[in-house]
């Protein structure tokens, strides 16, 4: 396709990055520890920690792995804490270990952790107390050797430590009951230090990180992505942003999980690159607490999803939160709104700014120009470096104005899915095109517009859940005889799971299916309405038509 989307480029962005800059994530870390050792890295629960206390952190981490749990370059080390200080500290040593990150959502269900941990292979895990007990359940199942364990007050200094950790466990009792053969993280960092660190040597093609997705298919599988993919992204994201922000002078919020790609990509790696802070919001469910911690700092960059940036504008004193230091205000993983956008900018001054991206493409794709003045209902203009194609289902590409697949190529695309080469092949055109099973329509200036998901992909505040997952435990109750999952509207999350169940028991109850899928689904994937009938609308095959389903919602 032709790039016409390059006439629409705000003034001063190159269409092509050079990302050779970098040879791996450890020689961006590297660079940057280097210039701004001084400057503040990561603030969690009123610590902060310095891009020097980081590197020293990160760097006993790395050695610990290396020389303690004896895991080599390659090792697949899995990550399931919330937005602690411990996170980038663990984050940064694996990957400077030349290790592979596997981030873990906290709130998984053991089956979920189960699968990801031993389809991974992943033989170190570093988990937060309060989700031990999840691991104790499932590690004999996994090829994990060495399990990490931290707590909550650990990096808070001895006595605000001491006494969170009190809270957490004795207080609010946060934690349950667990009992695992494992290294607590203060001692591991210890004996690292101990043992001394020396560099590995990375190369561009080195996988960073298995990131875990349904993908197009709904099969939870991890989208490999290499230390160069990752620094392509980060620096076609710096290309574009870049003219808004000043070296080490920038705060941004991170209320989004640092292990969806997301937020990994666009303020851990992003901001990190020109010496940000980077202020880590542990709980961003609780609102109120979310405000109140705003309000403490004067922050210039904020990234989120649209339910919640419409939270915040919803709770009581947001509104008189100082924005004057706002400069980027960024919406992705799930489309923002019209509404919540005007709000937002009436609220703050700025503009709430619209990207895309998918996890397979390290995350970002298109962005709209930072400058833009109003809302104007696109996911924006390809990044540099960056070709998309509109194309129809037999792979034909169509003109402009016509929607089809948004496919995708730029050195961001992943390397494919970890052991599953036939999945792979099935997202890959013959020339090298990205699949990513979103239906789009590109206008005249090159501006991308979202018209519907191709598959039946269910976004709850922008987290993927997949109708094949969900029918499956759903299915497997016995009192179940045929379910068809499907997304309908909610104004609190975008959208909500629905279930429509024909019965084989007749006394079976919504409430006795929901409390099962609360056994085996973290908590956004579990239906929040049931509808019973008396039969499923299906093909002349069987096939049950979840879209049928979907227009009588």
């Amino acid at each position: 396709m032709e790039k016409i989307w390059l006439q629409s480029y705000p003034s001063g962005i190159s269409a092509e990055v050079d990302v050779s800059t970098y040879t791996s994530l450890a020689d961006l870390f590297s660079a940057s520890v280097s210039r701004f050792s001084a400057r503040t890295a990561f603030i969690s629960m009123g610590r902060s920690m310095s891009y020097g206390e980081l590197d020293r952190r990160s760097a006993d981490f790395a050695a610990w792995l290396k020389n303690v749990a004896k895991v080599g370059k390659g090792a697949r080390v899995a990550l399931m804490m919330p937005n602690l200080l411990q996170y980038p500290v663990c984050l940064f040593g694996a990957l400077r270990a030349g290790c592979v990150v596997v981030n873990c959502n906290p709130l998984y269900t053991a089956p979920e952790l189960e699968h990801q941990l031993a389809d991974s292979g992943a033989e170190v895990i570093v988990v937060l107390e309060n989700f031990a007990h999840v691991v104790q359940r499932v590690l004999p199942r996994t090829q994990v050797r060495h399990v990490v364990v931290t707590r909550m007050g650990d990096f808070l200094g001895t006595l605000k430590g001491g006494l969170v950790n009190f809270v957490v466990c004795h207080v609010k009792k946060m934690v349950p009951a667990w009992s695992l053969p494992h290294v607590p993280l203060t001692q591991a960092l210890e004996q690292g230090a101990a043992a001394g660190f020396s560099p590995v040597q990375l190369e561009a093609d080195d996988l960073a990180f298995l990131q875990y997705t349904g993908g197009t298919t709904g099969v939870s599988k991890g989208a490999m992505l290499s230390h160069g993919n990752m620094v392509a992204n980060l620096q076609q994201a710096h290309a574009w942003i870049g003219p808004f922000l000043r070296e080490g002078g920038e705060l941004v919020v991170t209320a989004l999980p640092l292990y969806h790609v997301f937020a990994l990509t666009a303020n851990c790696l992003t901001f990190f690159k020109i010496g940000a802070a980077n202020l880590l919001i542990v709980n961003p469910r609780d609102i109120p607490g979310f405000v109140k911690e705003l309000g403490r700092y004067r922050f210039t960059a904020i990234t989120g999803v649209n339910t919640l940036f419409n939270a915040l504008l919803a709770a009581p004193g947001f509104d008189r939160i100082d924005f004057s230091a706002l400069t980027i205000s960024l919406g992705g993983g799930m489309a923002v709104q019209k509404p919540v956008a005007e709000r937002w900018k009436a609220v703050t001054g700025r503009p709430l700014i619209e990207a895309y991206g998918l996890t397979e493409a390290s995350p970002a794709v298109t962005i709209n120009p930072l400058d833009l003045e109003a809302f104007n209902g696109a996911i924006g203009l390809p990044l540099p470096s960056t070709e998309i194609s509109v194309r129809d289902g037999n792979g034909v590409e169509l003109p402009i104005g016509e929607p089809g697949e948004l496919c995708v190529r730029g050195p961001q695309v992943m390397k494919g899915y970890w052991n599953r080469p036939d999945e792979t092949v099935a997202v890959m055109t013959s020339d090298g095109f990205l699949r990513t099973g979103d239906m789009v329509v590109m206008d005249e200036k090159g501006f991308v517009r979202l018209v519907d998901r191709m598959k039946d992909v269910i976004l709850v505040s922008g987290f993927k859940v997949f109708p094949n997952e969900v029918e499956a435990v759903v299915s497997s109750h016995p009192g179940v005889l045929e379910v068809a999952a499907v997304g309908v509207p909610d104004e609190h999350s975008g959208e909500a799971v629905k279930i429509f169940v024909v019965r084989r028991s007749p006394d079976l109850t919504a409430e006795a299916l929901i409390a099962h899928c609360r056994e085996s689904l973290t908590g956004y994937k579990v239906p929040r309405l049931v509808e019973f009938r008396n039969d499923l609308p299906k093909t002349n095959v069987g096939k049950i038509l979840r879209r049928a389903l979907k227009t009588t919602v």
